[in-house]
C-alpha cells in the first residue's frame, strides 16, 4: 500500500481546506500520515480523517531557527517513514517539506499552491517571498495551483518550471461537500442559535462576510461601502464571520472602530459553521485581494447565497459577472458599493445568478470527484515510477 504524507503548517488548514480528502484517500488505497503543527483542532482532525498524525511545530511566521529546526524535523520523519508522495499545502509547510523530502530522497514530492501571500505585499517582504515560492518549486517535482487563473500568473512571473505546473480537474483542493452544505440537512436548534447571534429579523437584509478579518481580505473596502450601503439602505446589515490576525495584516484603526461602534456592522467571530450564515443572507461579499481557490465561494453558491466578489484570480475561476454573480475591481470601494445597491435593487436577477452558479458547482466541484481526480493522479505518478 502506498504511503502518501499530507502537510500543512497548522492543523487547522487540514481541518476546513482538506476536510475529508485524508479519510477518503486512507479508505482507498492508501495510508495517510497527516502532518501539522499543533493547535486546538487537532483532535478534531484525527477523529474526523481516522488516519495518523505526527506534530512539526511549524509557524506561519518567520522565525529563521526554528524554520531550520523544522526542517531538520521533518527530513528525519522522511527518512524514518519512507513514503511514496509527500504533498503540501500552504506556504510555509511547502517549503519546509518539499526540501526535506528532496534531501530524504521522496521520489514524488507535490505542492499546492493555493494563494500566493507576496501578492499583497512590499519591500523585503515580497522578495523573500517569491524566494521562497521559487525555493519550493524546485524542491518539488509537481507543483499543482488549484486553479487556471493561478497557473496563468504563476507562468507569466516564472516562479516555477512550466513543466511541473498542473491544475488537477477544473481546479480547487477540496470540491465541496453537496451533501454538508444543503438547506435540507440544517439542523434547527443550531439555526436558532445562530439567529439569536445576529439578532435576526427576516425583514432585514444581511450581507454576509466569511473569512480571516485582514486588511488583504477586503475588509477596509467593504466597511467604507457598507456604511454607505446602510445610509441609503438601513434595513441592512453586514455580518462578519471570521477573527482578528492582527500579527498579519491587521485592519485599519478606522476599519476596527467601525466594526467595534457601528450599530448595523454584526461581528460574529470564527465559526464552523458558514452553511447557517450563508442561509440566512441576503449576499455574501468576497472582496478579497488575494485567493487561489476560494472555498467560501464554493460554500455559499452550494447553499444558493448569491455572490458579490472582487476580480482576482480564483474568484474568477467560480464566479463569471452577470451570470453566476457579480464581480467589481479588486481594492475598488466605488465599484463594490455599485454592485451592493445593484443587488439590493435586483434581488429576482441575483437568485437566478445564485441558481446558475449551483449548477456550475454541481458539475465541476462535488467533493468526491474531486477527491477521485487526485486519487487517480497520484496513481499515475506512482505508476510512472
Amino acid at each position: 500500500m502506498p504511503k502518501l504524507i499530507r502537510i500543512t503548517t497548522a492543523p487547522i488548514s487540514l481541518n476546513v481546506l482538506l476536510r475529508g480528502q485524508m479519510r477518503y484517500m486512507n479508505e482507498n488505497g492508501f495510508e495517510v500520515v497527516m502532518v501539522s503543527s499543533d493547535g486546538t483542532e487537532l483532535e478534531t482532525v484525527k477523529t474526523n480523517e481516522q488516519c495518523r498524525h505526527h506534530i512539526i511545530p511549524m509557524t506561519r511566521r518567520m522565525t529563521p531557527f526554528g524554520d531550520l529546526r523544522c526542517l531538520w524535523l521533518l527530513y528525519r520523519f522522511f527518512k524514518k517513514e519512507k513514503p511514496d508522495i509527500v504533498h503540501s499545502h500552504t506556504p510555509k509547510a511547502g517549503l519546509l517539506a518539499m526540501l526535506a523530502a528532496r534531501f530524504a530522497g521522496v521520489k514524488i514530492r507535490i505542492h499546492t499552491i493555493a494563494g500566493l501571500r507576496f501578492v499583497t505585499t512590499k519591500g523585503v517582504s515580497r522578495k523573500v517571498l517569491i524566494a521562497m515560492e521559487r525555493l519550493t518549486g524546485k524542491a518539488a517535482t509537481h507543483v499543482w495551483p488549484n486553479s487556471f487563473s493561478l497557473e496563468r500568473y504563476v507562468k507569466k512571473n516564472k516562479l516555477v518550471n512550466d513543466k511541473k505546473l498542473e491544475v488537477i480537474g477544473h481546479g480547487s483542493s477540496n470540491g465541496v461537500s453537496l451533501l454538508r452544505y444543503s438547506t435540507k440537512v440544517l439542523n434547527e436548534d443550531k439555526l436558532e442559535g445562530i439567529k439569536k447571534l445576529i439578532k435576526y429579523d427576516p425583514l432585514l437584509k444581511y450581507f454576509l462576510s466569511v473569512g480571516r478579518i485582514v486588511h488583504d481580505k477586503g475588509m477596509d473596502e467593504l466597511l467604507n461601502a457598507f456604511v454607505r450601503i446602510h445610509s441609503a439602505n438601513p434595513d441592512t446589515r453586514l455580518v462578519l464571520v471570521g477573527a482578528f490576525e492582527d500579527y498579519v495584516d491587521p485592519v485599519s484603526d478606522e476599519a476596527r472602530q467601525l466594526i467595534q461602534t457601528h450599530p448595523a456592522v454584526i461581528m460574529a467571530g470564527w465559526s464552523d459553521a458558514v452553511e447557517y450564515f450563508m442561509h440566512l443572507s441576503f449576499a455574501l461579499v468576497h472582496p478579497s485581494h488575494r485567493e487561489g481557490f476560494p472555498n467560501v465561494l464554493l460554500q455559499a453558491g452550494t447553499m444558493g447565497c448569491p455572490v458579490i466578489c472582487s476580480r482576482i484570480d480564483g474568484n474568477i475561476d467560480i464566479v463569471e459577472h452577470l451570470s453566476t454573480g457579480l464581480i467589481f475591481e479588486v481594492k475598488n470601494e466605488e465599484e463594490l458599493f455599485q454592485q451592493m445597491q445593484y443587488a439590493l435593487n435586483n434581488p429576482l436577477v441575483l437568485q437566478q445568478y445564485a441558481k446558475t452558479l449551483r449548477h456550475h458547482i454541481e458539475q465541476y466541484f462535488d467533493q468526491p470527484k474531486v477527491h477521485s481526480l487526485l486519487r487517480k493522479k497520484y496513481l499515475e505518478l506512482l505508476a510512472a515510477q
